[in-house]
């Protein structure tokens, strides 16, 4: 999916792309078997970081005619994506659900054939993996279910084998993507006009609702930027929270994805909505995509996917993973 910025989101695309099953790429949930135990110290891969300071809250104050300014909207989009990198870190502290199904289309958009797969997910050794459980809402038969056990349990081997000097050239990985992050999220705010078009109600809250159109004259200061002006898009924003609570991004233009010759045409859209979880974090609840696109400008994808997020369940933050020959030898 993995978490779900303005056009950060089409950065789902690269589960669309070029592999034959989106899901398996990434790494399987920890299975029922495989049990969480609470422990002292956290887990390796689980280090802390001094997070930068929090952005001052907008002044959301409307003018007479009840607009707010860009640089308003600008400030308030600023601290939504804060917002929303943080709840991408609790998201850690939850074990959940996840439900994809697949239409694969022909040329005129009909239906050719349909996959559902369902996953578990959780946290091991501060990596998000996902197990496979279900494939088209039936359990998986003796031989995938052990073949999910064992490639779970690798993970677990792998981590726990970690020296330390690797497991710090892994979180200092980690922690140069999120600054990359915060540092492209400056780029998206200053990507687009944007204009406030009334409020709503989303999942019974009132949602501001805001369109981002590309801003004439944007030169991007980062690479990955660069595909911006290829997109549009419209956010609700929770206005108690200040959190997102819905997207619908739109490519305006083809879109080149990646190092590989793939090219993501006009008209791909992906929609996801959010919901508040026990008060302390806004998590994904149903997205919805539709790409057309070309790998290698030879093997085409026309696909249409929908994706919903449910039973979320926290778990201890200090808790550790460990397989199933750990735990006899506890006993």
């Amino acid at each position: 999916m993995r978490a779900r910025l303005l056009i950060l989101c089409l950065l789902v695309s690269g589960l669309a792309l070029a592999q034959d099953d989106p899901a398996s790429s990434a790494p399987s949930n920890a299975p029922s078997s495989v049990p969480v135990t609470t422990s002292g110290p956290d887990a390796p891969g689980t280090g802390t970081k001094t997070a930068p300071p929090p952005l001052p809250q907008p002044d959301l104050t409307p003018d007479a005619n009840g607009a707010l300014s860009q640089e308003q909207m600008r400030q308030l989009f600023r601290v939504v994506a804060e917002k929303d990198q943080e709840n991408d870190k609790r998201l850690r502290d939850y074990t959940y659900t996840e439900r994809d199904v697949q239409h694969n289309l022909d040329g005129q958009g009909e239906t050719k054939s349909t996959e559902v797969k369902t996953y578990e997910v959780l946290e091991i050794y501060g990596e998000q993996v996902r197990r496979l459980i279900a494939k088209d809402d039936k359990p998986l038969d003796a031989k995938e279910a052990k073949k999910e056990e064992e490639k779970i349990q690798k993970i677990i081997d792998k981590r726990k084998e970690e020296s330390e000097d690797d497991r710090r050239k892994r979180e200092e990985k980690a922690e140069k993507e999120r600054e990359e992050g915060r540092k492209f999220v400056n780029e998206v705010a200053d990507a687009y006009n944007f204009k406030l078009v009334g409020t709503e109600l989303v999942g019974g809250r009132e949602a501001w609702v805001i369109d981002g159109d590309p801003r004439p004259g944007y030169e991007p200061k980062m690479k990955n930027a660069k595909f911006l002006p290829k997109f549009r898009g419209r956010v609700w924003i929770d206005k108690s929270d200040l959190q997102l609570s819905k997207m619908d991004i739109e490519a305006i233009d083809t879109v080149s994805v990646g190092w590989v010759v793939a090219r993501l045409h006009k008209g791909s859209r992906v929609t996801l909505e959010q919901t508040r979880v026990n008060d302390e974090v806004w998590l994904p609840r149903h997205m919805m995509f539709k790409f057309d696109a070309r790998v290698a400008l030879l093997k085409g994808y026309n696909i249409d996917g929908d994706q919903e997020f449910h039973d979320y369940k926290k778990f201890v933050t200090s808790s550790k993973i460990v397989g199933m020959a750990e735990v006899k030898e506890q006993k």
